[in-house]
């Protein structure tokens, strides 16, 4: 990373609807752009299979699953693709887990749930002390409430990593699992829909209050935010992007689950109309439910340069990793003059 962006990364996230060798295309030019790092959401692929591809063509961005479903998996087949990825990439994989919502886990991926950010927190311990048992060739005894991994021989062991085991990130949206990355993991990975305020008042305490009860500095750990943004060099063109990420934020609104992040502002209000519109079906009027005030607080608006401006007066001192939330597709050369304007900042 540049020194005069030194403070956040930036990252690039990856087209989800193209398959492994389109993602990893997309992660050679994300390169070149000059992006220091790529991440890949689950959601058609799998996120491990299109950061392979993206490992072989790429030499220096980091690689992190943002997010993987940690709870679609066993904490032993996610220390071996991990493992794996990291000598894939020679030390520059990040491990993203999230717990995803109970719904898919039951339903969509036929796993148990029960308390995720307990069940996070022995997932991220289980995963760790398998590493450990490859690294130094000790018996692995990890018996937890959740997970029971007692049986490594040696002809199943991958043994030392030379790049060390990569870091592990935890997404979280609630005060438990914020908390439980502060406890556990070495970076928070925010949700898209969030304000600088919530960011400050809500999430960050959380991930320190965890940090502290296990003796952490929170200092160092990493905080990583998918920032709304609707950026255009043409006025026309910012207009299209405007709307959409407009759209984008009602979405989210209407949801339940986002209803604190609109209650620390004060747009209960707001919600219940987006959620009745929702229920009803009327989605394309849930936009122009979106208030100026609302959309402008979640999305940074404006030319590459504004835009920029805006992230580093939001998120300086508070992220460390920056990837752009955009509701169209980012051209090219608009994300290009959007880095140059951050490093120029």
């Amino acid at each position: 990373m540049s020194d005069a962006r030194a403070c956040f990364h930036v990252d690039a996230g990856g087209d989800a609807g193209t398959g492994p060798r389109e993602f990893a295309e997309h992660a050679a030019a994300a390169e070149a752009a000059g992006y220091d790092g790529l991440i890949a959401a689950e959601t058609r692929h799998d996120p491990f299979v299109s950061l392979s591809a993206a490992a072989v063509l790429t030499e220096r961005v980091s690689l992190m699953t943002a997010i993987a479903v940690a709870f679609a998996r066993s904490p032993m087949t996610v220390a071996a693709t991990a493992n794996d990825l990291q000598l894939l990439s020679q030390g520059r994989f990040v491990l993203g887990l999230g717990s995803q919502v109970r719904p898919h886990i039951e339903r969509r991926f036929s796993m148990p749930w029960s308390a995720p950010a307990a069940r996070m927190r022995e997932f991220v311990a289980a995963v760790r002390a398998i590493w450990h048992a490859w690294e130094t060739g000790d018996r692995l005894r990890f018996r937890g409430e959740h997970y029971q991994h007692t049986l490594m021989t040696p002809f199943f062991s991958p043994g030392p990593n030379p790049h060390g085991a990569p870091p592990i990130w935890i997404a979280g949206v609630g005060e438990r699992m914020c908390e439980t990355a502060g406890a556990v993991a070495d970076g928070l990975i925010a949700h898209a829909f969030t304000t600088p305020r919530y960011l400050r008042e809500v999430t960050l305490p959380a991930l320190e209050r965890g940090a502290r009860s296990e003796g952490r500095d929170p200092a160092a750990l990493g905080v990583a935010l998918p920032a709304f943004i609707a950026v255009g060099d043409r006025q026309d063109e910012l207009d299209r992007a405007v709307e959409a990420t407009r759209a984008q934020i009602a979405f989210y609104g209407s949801t339940p689950d986002y209803l604190p992040v609109l209650a620390l502002h004060g747009w209960e209000a707001v919600h219940e109309r987006l959620n009745a519109l929702s229920r009803r079906g009327a989605w394309a009027d849930m936009a122009a439910a979106v208030p100026d005030d609302m959309l402008t607080s979640f999305a940074a608006i404006g030319t590459p340069a504004e835009v920029a401006g805006q992230l580093r007066e939001r998120y300086t001192g508070t992220v460390t990793r920056l990837s752009f939330y955009t509701s169209v597709p980012l051209r090219d050369t608009t994300a290009v003059a959007l880095i140059d304007a951050l490093a120029a900042s």
